[in-house]
């Protein structure tokens, strides 16, 4: 008797087939997940709302060339000691618009919620390229840039100047740009002064080489960010009751009792054009390798005039392109807005005149805007030669307001002497003192 084949199954219902996701069960563990189960800081970056984005692309740059509004011509360049643009072609004159007005980065600070970020200071892409091409509307050649180190170049065919305008992902580009107002010449002389009044204790080697004039201008990049928070501190503060002293001669030692009170105190307030570096390496501060920390001495800048994305206010200089995406710069941002807290409410405890110690702190931010952004420094940078690559030193200037900061390398020896033979002097000058009394 022949085999009878088996029945076949029943037919699928519409819209199911063989191996469609209905006919397997979900894997264990890949059920969804309720937030509400999950630990405080991952269940509100899952709960976070998507970051909102404001398109500050300048549309009249994007073919790479910037023009002159009166004439066309690309020969642009700025003029020295000021925020304006002028042709080199026609003379004309123009101030670039500057940012806050443009994009309204200056307001509503209390609404702010959410993150919002700028079109320059999106997510860098790590496919991108640093090396840019453009073909010349002038003549048809293709001229590359390399944003690594510049932003503008000349056409060696027809002369055409460009600018790397396009907000491509790859952080060369930032939403604005804070021109430099202080010129190279003033530069090199606050840099020739700060290292005078400290040539005493350099190195001779330093002293030898020292050649203010090799100063370089750079815009390094800084997230500008607005926020919206609240914050919530907590410890103990103390109020003297009384002082006395017990013993007598050398054993003679003061004493203070005091009644002890526990504080907590509630700030909510908003932070306006915050600075952060969003450098990598700018923000590493190794204090046995660098003084990139004496960057950060010369802030603060008038990030209000800063003026929309134009290249022509780089020819000249150079720049160093962001490489620090906005989530990696929040625990920064984090630790910042907390210091600001802890100055707020510092009016509030001048009570407590044996101080405050703050033992708890919980920060909510509420709303966040990032915005990137060009910040004009003059550098004059020293290597000393040492031991784990030596140590490099900066003097910097602020390319805005002046300001002089810096590290030169000293010889310890006279350093040392120095605050030998003062201290001996001072102890001289106290034991007579004492005797006269």
């Amino acid at each position: 008797m022949a085999n009878t084949p088996p029945p076949l199954p029943p037919p699928l219902p519409p819209g199911i087939g063989p191996g469609s996701p209905q006919e397997v069960p979900p894997l264990p563990g890949t059920f969804p997940v309720d937030p509400a189960t999950l630990p405080k800081p991952i269940r509100d970056e899952v709960l976070a709302p998507d970051p909102v984005a404001i398109d500050t692309a300048s549309e009249e740059l994007k073919d790479g060339q910037n023009h002159c509004p009166k004439c066309g011509a690309t020969d642009i360049k700025q003029r020295p000691g000021t925020d304006v643009l002028i042709c080199l072609y026609c003379r004309n004159e123009w101030h670039g618009e500057r940012v806050e007005e443009a994009f309204g980065f200056g307001e509503g600070l209390d609404d702010l919620e959410g993150t919002i970020i700028s079109s320059g200071a999106q997510n860098i892409a790590a496919d991108v390229s640093h090396l840019m091409s453009y073909k010349c509307t002038g003549c048809g050649a293709e001229v590359t840039v390399n944003t690594d180190s510049t932003m503008t170049a000349r056409c060696h065919w027809c002369r055409h100047v460009f600018g790397v305008n396009e907000q491509i992902a790859n952080g060369a580009v930032p939403d604005a740009v804070l021109p430099f107002r202080i010129k190279k010449e003033d530069a090199i002389e606050r840099i020739r002064q700060f290292v005078g009044k400290r040539k005493m204790f350099a190195l001779k080697e330093f002293k030898a080489q020292f050649s203010p004039e090799n100063v370089v201008g750079v815009y390094l990049p800084y997230m500008i960010v607005d926020g919206k928070c609240s914050a919530d501190v907590a410890g103990q503060g103390e109020i003297k009751t009384r002082e006395y002293t017990k013993g007598s001669g050398k054993d003679k030692k003061t004493y203070y009792d005091a009644d002890v009170y526990a504080i907590q105190r509630h700030v909510d307030f908003t932070v306006d054009d915050l600075p952060l570096e969003s450098s990598a390496k700018r923000a590493k501060l190794d204090a046995k390798a660098n003084t990139h920390n004496i960057i950060n001495t010369v802030l603060p800048f008038d990030t209000k005039n800063a003026v929309k994305w134009n290249a022509s206010y780089l020819a000249g200089y150079t720049s160093e392109r962001r490489d620090v995406d906005v989530e990696a710069l929040r625990p920064r941002l984090e630790d910042q807005l907390l210091s600001i807290a802890r100055h707020r409410v510092e009016s509030s405890v001048d009570r407590y005149d044996r101080g405050v110690r703050w033992e708890e702190e919980s920060l909510d931010v509420h709303g966040t805007r990032w915005v990137a952004m060009y910040l004009p420094v003059w550098l004059y940078s020293y290597h000393q030669p040492g031991a784990n690559g030596g140590m490099l030193h900066y003097i910097a200037v602020n390319g805005r307001t002046g300001e002089t900061m810096g590290s030169i390398p000293i010889q310890q020896w006279k350093l040392l002497l120095a605050a030998l033979t003062t201290g001996t002097f001072i102890e001289a000058v106290v034991l007579v003192i004492l005797g006269s009394q």
